[in-house]
């Protein structure tokens, strides 16, 4: 039966029909179109996919604002709850099969490419290639500098390891209905957020100036910034998540025991967290 229930009721609420699937997938349009422009290097490219990113953006913001209206109506029980969960689940899922993509290229290039391409039978064509990592590759003549573990990457482990801690503090609090620390908690996870994404741009503009460790600077280069730059993507989209929780925690959303909003971003940003120890590990240390 689908009515609309209070948030304890039996029934499964189904919203009425919205106009947000198409405003979604006309941003998508202009971001496509706006693309292949760009890349053809014709003038309005950029300007097309700025307009697809403004209509996405106001597309999220519209949409949220009605989930989040219904939900704090009590139009949204424990059914709908779980398929919340499921959805969010699914969402991880598809991002642990993302990232998989690119540790998988990883792990081809360093185990598998280059010590093909120093082998005997290659060497006919790259006699001076040797097999040692990192490495750019036979075709990349100039000279670079790897990026070292200690430093801003060890910095930045820190940070996101001690926001993972201050976000389970938080939840705690809200599972207590204490307020204060709820707020405080989400606070600093934010700040932690903010300076590592400040610490990973100085890092790319340090590699970029002094390094020349660029996107073109071969397999390592490219398999570098493709991991360390999605994950700093996903670090973004982290923290402007928590800032729509804290913002919602202001307007005194979210109760101990419905608040799957702020638990979802919670299970998104200890994903980050994790991602990247296996990214400062496989990428800065090995």
């Amino acid at each position: 039966m689908t009515q609309q229930g209070t948030h304890q009721g039996p029934y499964y609420y189904v919203p009425s029909p919205s106009y947000w699937p198409l405003v979604g997938a006309l941003a998508l349009l202009l971001l496509a179109s706006g693309a292949v422009l760009w890349v053809n290097s014709y003038s309005p490219g950029p300007l097309v996919v700025f307009a697809g990113f403004a209509v996405l953006i106001f597309m999220m913001a519209g949409w949220f604002r009605t989930v989040i209206r219904e939900s704090e109506g009590g139009l949204y029980n424990k059914r709908v709850d779980s398929s919340f969960r499921w959805a969010m689940s699914w969402f991880i899922f598809s991002e642990v099969m993302f990232f998989s993509a690119f540790f998988g290229a990883l792990f081809y290039a360093r185990v598998l490419s280059v010590p093909d391409l120093a082998s005997v039978e290659s060497q006919m064509l790259w006699p001076d290639f040797s097999a040692i990592w990192p490495n750019a590759g036979p075709g990349f003549k100039g000279n670079f500098s790897p990026m070292e573990a200690m430093g801003i990457p060890a910095i930045n482990t820190l940070l996101l390891l001690s926001s993972g801690a201050t976000l389970t503090w938080a939840h705690w609090g809200l599972l207590k209905n204490q307020r204060t620390q709820l707020t405080l908690g989400l606070i600093l996870t934010i700040v932690l957020g903010l300076i590592f994404i400040g610490l990973q741009a100085y890092e790319y503009s340090h590699a970029y100036s002094a390094m020349n460790l660029k996107l073109t600077t071969g397999i390592y280069g490219t398999t570098f910034y493709m991991l360390t730059g999605f994950h700093g993507l996903h670090v973004t989209i982290g923290v402007t998540m928590l800032i729509v929780m804290l913002f919602r925690v202001l307007a005194g959303h979210f109760k101990p025991d419905h608040h799957f909003a702020f638990e979802g971003v919670a299970w998104y940003w200890h994903f980050v967290d994790v991602v990247w120890l296996i990214l400062f590990v496989v990428v800065y240390w090995l």
